[in-house]
């Protein structure tokens, strides 16, 4: 039972994850260019930054 478990908190930890990198995508993506580049991001960027604030 104990393996279950440990895989179902794996999975939902990978859900959340997840949803986080898509509301980051959807967020930064809302921004106009120059927006971004206020922060230094080129909309190329996006999808990295995001991963890297989901899964780190």
């Amino acid at each position: 039972m104990l393996g279950l478990s440990m895989f179902v908190t794996y999975i939902l930890s990978k859900i959340r994850a997840y949803a986080q990198y898509r509301a980051t995508v959807r967020e930064l993506s809302q921004l106009s260019d120059h927006e971004l580049a206020d922060l230094g991001i080129s909309r190329f960027q996006i999808a990295v930054i995001a991963r890297q604030a989901a899964f780190a």
